[in-house]
């Protein structure tokens, strides 16, 4: 089902940060770290963050960004990184790689033609998390004592099963698949300015008289990252054709609809791999200055991009009164 198909159906409200203040927050990691990447790219110089040898980590830049609105707020962050990829998404994989690659050849057309503008945009559009930019992120995330946690598939599943399962207060994700996935309730728009979004599983459901498995049907219906879905249908005529039939397979059944390998996409959300016996430290003691000489002088970031970043981190942990940031 795609995003705009699922906030159609979401229950969200705005919410102020008073009313999540102290709370912990699973990060999606891959999704909030392409976010900052991408946007600090389109408007920062490129020499600002490519090292000597020409390696790219613009994402240390992001993050320096992004971070401070954690603690700026009392909120705890627990990033959470994907693991494998199930072959049922790798089609899903494949269909973004080959759009990246036409970008990429709009790109380079771009910088021949010096359009400047052109260029911004497309190069955001073309990025992509590499092993260096993963590995960075994490461990300026570990000289922060930032807690990170390793899924062993999706990332967002797993942080969906600590929230169910109350290591977690929130999942923080722009991706409406946490619904999906039985995230309780989601924090979204933790990348934007402004107030956060929640996003109310229960509320959801209650919405639309649907059980949480009817949910994920309707969304098989319409398509997800891992199937087609079927034509014509939309969240709306979903929703009712389970109203009148009850789950997927009777839905399909009576209509003639048929999807390739609908229960094993239906376990995918209702039972994915998860670790069930990770745990979440939030005692933790972030080391600053090992963190700014990590990034300006280890990885050659220009002092003046990241500073202010940290100024604000340093800023937080003392008007927030968080004891465990200090």
């Amino acid at each position: 089902m795609g995003n705009a198909d699922l906030r159609e159906l979401a229950a969200i409200e705005e919410i102020s940060f008073d009313e999540v203040a102290g709370s912990v927050v699973a990060v999606d990691a891959h999704n909030w770290l392409y976010r900052y990447l991408t946007t600090t790219v389109k408007w920062t110089r490129e020499e600002v963050y490519t090292t000597a040898d020409g390696t790219e980590v613009a994402n240390l830049v992001g993050a320096v960004q992004g971070l401070p609105k954690f603690f700026e707020h009392d909120l705890t962050p627990v990033f959470v990184f994907d693991g494998a990829v199930t072959d049922l998404k790798e089609a899903e994989l494949d269909a973004r790689r080959e759009q990246r690659e036409r970008y990429e050849s709009q790109l380079e057309d771009a910088r021949e033609r010096e359009d400047e503008v052109a260029v911004a945009r497309l190069e955001s559009r073309t990025q992509r998390l590499t092993d260096t930019i993963v590995e960075t992120t994490r461990e300026l995330l570990g000289l922060l004592d930032v807690p990170v946690v390793d899924a062993p598939a999706e990332g967002e599943a797993q942080a969906a099963h600590m929230a169910r399962r109350g290591h977690v207060d929130y999942v923080g994700t722009e991706d409406y698949d946490a619904l999906l996935f039985g995230a309780p309730r989601t924090l979204r728009q933790l990348t934007s300015s402004g107030n956060p979004e929640l996003m109310d599983l229960d509320a959801t459901l209650a919405a639309h008289d649907l059980t949480w498995e009817q949910l994920v049907d309707a969304a098989i219906l319409c398509g997800t990252d891992f199937n087609e879905g079927v034509s014509g249908i939309g969240p709306a005529t979903a929703v009712s054709l389970l109203h009148e039939h009850g789950d997927l397979l009777t839905v399909c059944e009576a209509e003639g609809y048929h999807i390739d390998q609908a229960d094993r996409i239906r376990q995918l959300f209702l039972d994915p791999a998860v670790d069930s016996d990770v745990t979440v430290d939030t005692d933790i003691d972030p080391d600053l200055d090992a963190a700014r000489a990590f990034v300006i002088e280890e990885w050659e970031i220009e002092e003046s991009e990241v500073e202010r970043g940290f100024g604000r981190i340093e800023q937080a942990l003392v008007q927030t009164g968080l004891d465990k940031w200090t």
